[in-house]
């Protein structure tokens, strides 16, 4: 008995809003033509966009960030009530990131930090309501880091530790020292990543979002970490990596 087979699913239509032409060009020729997106209309700044979401009704708007005219911030809460829009831009400022997520932005993508099927994974996403940011863009929500604070006695100063936002890993953005005493809990590097997050206080959804990882996959490394660190829960983990249980 033969089944019919099930019609192709329809692709997701896109708008893409840049104003490097290159930028738009490249994102459009990496989107257009597949099965699951395509590329409806390309936008300049975010009047364009707006304009081109109101014609085409698109189900998600890539938007950039800086552009000139009506910039990406303030075009957001008006193209939010036409359809899901994702930030795609160079721009990952603290300020920027939780401002374009406050104002209704379903993900955030930073530019480098993603391949094109994670870029296709992260439209579906937020075309379906899931947020999707990428590391640098997750690095921004974390609360600062600060360095413990000093003892009475006078110690030898050490290289202050860097805590500038960068694209590496966020376990190697800890100082040597702290490395090295991490070092003896023998976490691998995406162990260490994922730690950070935890005792940055980002739920398992969140990490797996900032990772491109599932929440299965999260659970599993987190169950891992617990048995390294000889502790059974988020609050006695992040106690011990942090230094101070």
């Amino acid at each position: 008995m033969r089944f019919p087979q099930a019609p192709p699913a329809t692709p997701l239509r896109l708008v893409v809003a840049d104003d490097n032409p290159v930028v738009r060009a490249g994102l459009t020729a990496l989107l257009t033509g597949r099965e699951d997106t395509t590329v409806v209309a390309e936008a300049a700044d975010g009047r364009e966009a707006y304009e081109a979401t109101l014609l085409h009704r698109p189900d998600v708007v890539l938007l950039d960030v800086r552009m000139p005219g009506v910039d990406g911030i303030s075009a957001l809460p008006h193209l939010v009530r036409l359809a899901p829009v994702m930030m795609l831009t160079y721009s990952h400022e603290t300020e920027t990131v939780r401002e374009a997520l406050r104002l209704g932005a379903g993900g955030y993508l930073v530019h480098g930090e993603f391949g094109t099927e994670q870029l296709v994974r992260a439209v579906r996403d937020v075309c379906e309501g899931r947020p999707h940011v990428t590391p640098g863009a997750a690095r921004a929500l974390l609360p600062p880091v600060r360095p413990p604070s000093a003892t009475a006695h006078k110690e030898p100063e050490l290289p202050t530790p860097s805590w500038q936002i960068s694209a590496n890993p966020l376990s190697q953005l800890q100082s040597p020292v702290g490395q090295s005493f991490r070092s003896r809990f023998r976490l691998s590097t995406r162990e260490a990543e994922i730690m950070d997050l935890v005792a940055s206080g980002l739920t398992n959804h969140q990490i797996a979002a900032a990772c491109f990882i599932s929440e299965k996959t999260v659970k599993n490394h987190i169950n891992h970490i617990f048995a390294k660190l000889h502790t059974t829960n988020r609050t006695q983990a992040t106690a011990k990596w942090l230094g101070v249980g």
